[in-house]
């Protein structure tokens, strides 16, 4: 069995345009459904956050089973007090998985740990899986020209039109799909809360929160 390191955003709110601080975290089922699908295939998950920070979940992400949510994020060992990040290597692990919300938009955007860790994941034959808003992390990949290691490279993810029916694309400090394609990464893309991945080799991105056990299920694949 195989051994996945989930990256997760220590972020506790999103710097917005107008300087709001508006509260996020990491999307729950974003975390759950992976885990969970990982687990029961018989991998093993850790977790490393930034400064070794213990993530938290944005409230806005649980739904009306949100105290059942609490209750299992509560239980998975090691999430609470996971790792800090650029003290991982990715020798330790056959994949890594990045979840959404919109913390990652605040810190793993440009974190220089992880984009190293992901510059080095997506030039060898791991998986690599993000999801939604967790796809803001390959904008820290960068080479040392300044190109992003994931430029030519087809991903999804949140869209513009998706943040713009979120109600917060006018505040946005900068909108996920927009960067990505001004970088010169390859946007694939559907309707709206559409379901949707795209694997390009190694790399396995999802859209949304629609998308997550879609993208575990192409990850799971892929580790065979």
């Amino acid at each position: 069995m195989s051994t996945v390191l989930f990256v997760v955003s220590a972020a506790r709110t999103w710097t917005l345009s107008d300087g709001t601080a508006h509260r996020t975290g990491y999307w729950a089922e974003e975390l759950l459904t992976p885990y969970r699908l990982l687990s029961e295939a018989g991998h093993t998950v850790e977790f490393a956050t930034p400064g070794g920070i213990a993530p938290l979940a944005d409230e806005a992400s649980f739904g009306d089973n949100g105290e059942a949510e609490r209750a299992q994020l509560g239980a998975i060992a090691g999430l609470g007090a996971p790792l800090t990040l650029d003290e991982v290597g990715l020798s330790g692990y056959d994949a890594v998985y990045y979840p959404g919300g919109h913390g990652p938009m605040q810190d793993l955007s440009h974190d220089a740990a992880s984009g190293a860790l992901l510059t080095s994941a997506l030039a060898s034959p791991k998986p690599v899986a993000l999801v939604c808003h967790g796809v803001a992390a390959l904008l820290a990949a960068i080479r040392e020209d300044g190109t992003l290691v994931a430029a030519g490279r087809t991903v999804t993810s949140f869209t513009d039109e998706e943040e713009t029916q979120a109600g917060l694309a006018t505040r946005a400090p900068f909108l996920l799909e927009s960067s990505l394609r001004e970088r010169g990464v390859v946007l694939d893309n559907a309707s709206p809360w559409a379901d949707h991945v795209v694997v390009d080799g190694n790399l396995i991105t999802g859209q949304n929160p629609q998308s997550s056990a879609s993208v575990a299920r192409a990850l799971l694949a892929q580790l065979g």
